[in-house]
């Protein structure tokens, strides 16, 4: 059965490999989703990803974080922007939960952070928001 809304099968397979304590998952390869774990990987929500293309399909391999405790790195993952419903910000972006957690916005400057888009001025789509 295909999937019609990818960016929430990448944020379902992180939170379902979080809670099951896996120290990898697997997610179909696509820029976007590359770029959003370049992102999350530069903000510290997850350790490292690869590439792997040798397979018939590519696919990206996320090592997930963990706090010395055992709990998940990632506390909350939720899409907000979704295909029944966009939701797009512009240039007077709020900040989430005060500026403790992330907004994860697609702009036309590429995948950045609700604080990047503030800083250069600019909207877009919200992806999803991650604390």
């Amino acid at each position: 059965m295909p999937v019609t809304d990818s960016i929430a099968d990448y944020i379902t397979r992180i939170r379902n490999a979080g809670n099951a304590k896996k120290n990898t998952t697997d997610i179909p390869y696509s820029k976007l989703k590359e770029n959003i774990s370049k992102l999350l990987v530069e903000k510290g929500y997850v350790k490292n990803f690869t590439v792997i293309t040798s397979e018939q399909f590519p696919f990206i391999r996320i090592e997930l974080k963990y706090t010395p405790d055992g709990t998940h790195a990632i506390r909350e993952i939720t899409r907000v922007s979704k295909p029944g419903r966009r939701v797009y910000e512009g240039k007077d972006l709020k900040k989430y939960l005060g500026g403790l957690g992330l907004s994860i916005l697609s702009t036309s400057k590429g995948v950045v952070t609700d604080k990047e888009a503030r800083e250069q001025g600019i909207g877009g789509e919200v992806l999803f928001r991650i604390l």
